[in-house]
């Protein structure tokens, strides 16, 4: 059990928490949440005592090891990759350097040998003869071949530093596990394996991370930060979700029945209060109006973006053909004789590592790469808007956000323009500000909102959701959703390609798979499928 009392933190003026009381017990795994800025990281680091509550204090039931994922992929260079793992266990790494360095002594004393007694009978009981084996377990599930377990931290790639650091926190079977962003860089088959291990790990986890079906499938309670505060809620993400929206809901519609009600008494009052004949039913209506309170309805501090491609124009039967697409980049064969049809309510999907092939596709299917051969064909009806991965010409830019997007408007009138933006939480003088020093989720919610004011019914999104928020993957994964146009897409977010695609395409080194079905039944009925998911991982943060 790990507990926070009365835990306060300011700084400054301002109190990230205030009085936050919550008890994380055995046997559950709790999902941390909040809007960006809300202190999930901070959390994690006072619970770990790397940070000093103002006030309040963190209770642990004595004996128990916490055990904390670092995100520091260059403090182990010189170190191999099993000691790096057992480390996890930092008194059983103690004790077997201290017990090595003993039997290494030439003058070998009476007095060494008790203390070696001591070690041997202290590493034993902490199952240190197992203590290889278990790293070798961890780091195998993860992915990390048998022949890397005894080179140096500083010889592997940033992929496998990552898997690496994450089997160190996974190791010894620590009491209490704190992780944040642990799937960050994992690739498919390492995510798949880390959620069955916390599925069946007995302790007590808590988890920050933005990806939803990763929460969805480990988590059994949330532990939602806002206005300072910590609220524990049964079940996973979605349920969260679901349940939150549903109590706004409800709140409101109880206060606006309360508020029907007030209404009608205090139009009685003032009819009749003056009235003698009725002035004993206006004062017991007065008594009545004292007693009614309106909840008070905090909404969270959370702010979603409204996201919602509505097309100009309906599609028609026949959207694109492609025909025999082939392209050559700095003498590599990207696309080979790729051929598709793509019917007016296909979502598709394309997966797999070879995420060059498929922007490539998508670059020449939105007019900015020509094929070295092979022809395409928009419908007549068909009008496309394009997300392209990387966008950072595209801001290049002196212009405001306002002034950047008015090209695109139908109505040359910046309070037009100025009403998306404002769906997309750039309030009114936000308009105003450069293109050039806009972060990375503020571009994309700029793209969005490109798209949005473009009312096209074919959606081309080359990875639209790694710079967004919790709050703004789930409004743009809601609008796909809803759109009523067709989407071709990629992304590495599984919930998005899960409840967006309904054909799955995925361009491989043998040609062009193309199935109609969800992202799950296509990993399912293909072990093949789940190995060529693994991405060519960078290690980089978020901008927003």
């Amino acid at each position: 059990m790990i507990q926070a009392a009365n835990v306060t933190l300011r700084l400054g003026k301002k109190a990230l928490f205030e009085d936050v009381n919550i008890k994380f017990t055995e046997g559950n795994c709790y999902g941390l949440i909040g809007a960006n800025g809300a202190g999930k990281s901070t959390f994690l680091k006072i619970l770990t005592g790397e940070i000093e509550p103002s006030k309040g204090e963190v209770i642990v039931t004595p004996g128990q090891r916490i055990s904390f994922l670092k995100q520091d992929h260059f403090q182990y260079d010189e170190f191999n990759v099993t000691d790096t793992v057992i480390m996890g266990n930092e008194r059983l790494y103690e004790i077997s350097k201290e017990k090595d360095a003993l039997y290494m002594k030439e003058d070998f004393s009476e007095e060494d040998g008790i203390r070696a007694s001591e070690l041997e009978a202290e590493f034993a009981e902490m199952n240190g003869w197992e203590a290889e084996s278990d790293a070798a377990t961890l780091l195998n599930g993860l992915g990390i071949e048998t022949e890397l377990h005894d080179k140096l931290m500083k010889d592997l790639p940033a992929s496998d530093k990552v898997k690496v650091l994450l089997a160190q926190a996974l190791f010894g079977n620590p009491d209490i596990l704190l992780l944040d962003e642990p799937t960050n860089h994992l690739d498919l088959e390492a995510i798949m394996w880390f959620e069955e291990f916390l599925i069946n790990f007995d302790n007590t986890v808590i988890v920050v991370s933005h990806d939803r079906y990763f929460l969805n499938k480990v988590c059994t309670q949330i532990a939602d930060i806002d206005y300072a505060k910590i609220q524990l809620y049964a079940g996973n993400y979605d349920f969260w979700y679901e349940s939150s929206q549903l109590m706004i809901k409800q709140m409101k519609e109880a206060n606006k029945k309360k508020e029907e009600r007030i209404k009608e008494l205090k139009e009685f009052i003032q009819r009749f209060s003056a009235n003698a004949s009725k002035h004993k039913q206006a004062t017991s209506r007065k008594r009545a109006l004292e007693k009614i309170e309106l909840d008070d309805i905090r909404p969270s501090s959370r702010k979603y973006p409204y996201i919602d491609f509505r097309p100009n124009r309906e599609i028609g039967n026949e959207v694109l053909t492609v025909e025999h697409l082939s392209k050559t980049i700095d003498g590599v064969k990207v696309l080979d004789d790729i051929s598709f049809i793509v019917g007016r309510e296909d979502k598709i999907a394309f997966v797999g590592s070879n995420t060059i092939a498929s922007t490539t596709l998508f670059q020449i299917l939105a007019g900015e790469m020509e094929p070295d051969e092979g022809t395409y064909k928009w419908g007549v009806t068909t009008s496309v808007s394009y997300f392209p991965k990387d966008n950072t010409t595209l801001f290049d830019s002196e212009e405001t956000i306002v002034e950047w997007l008015m090209p695109f408007s139908p109505e040359k009138d910046p309070t037009y323009v100025r009403g998306f933006l404002g769906r997309m939480l750039f309030p009114g003088e936000d308009g105003v500000k450069k293109v050039n020093v806009l972060s990375g989720g503020e571009r994309v919610r700029v793209m969005l909102s490109k798209m949005m004011i473009l009312g096209s019914n074919v959606l081309i999104m080359d990875e639209p959701t790694p710079h967004l928020d919790m709050e703004s993957i789930t409004a743009l994964n809601n609008g796909v959703i809803k759109f009523p146009g067709v989407v071709l897409f990629t992304s590495q977010d599984h919930q998005f390609i899960q409840t967006i695609a309904n054909r799955i395409m995925e361009i491989t080194p043998g040609g062009l798979i193309d199935k109609m079905s969800t992202y799950d039944e296509y990993l399912e009925n293909d072990e093949m499928a789940r190995k060529r998911q693994k991405l060519s991982v960078q290690v980089e943060e978020n901008e927003d």
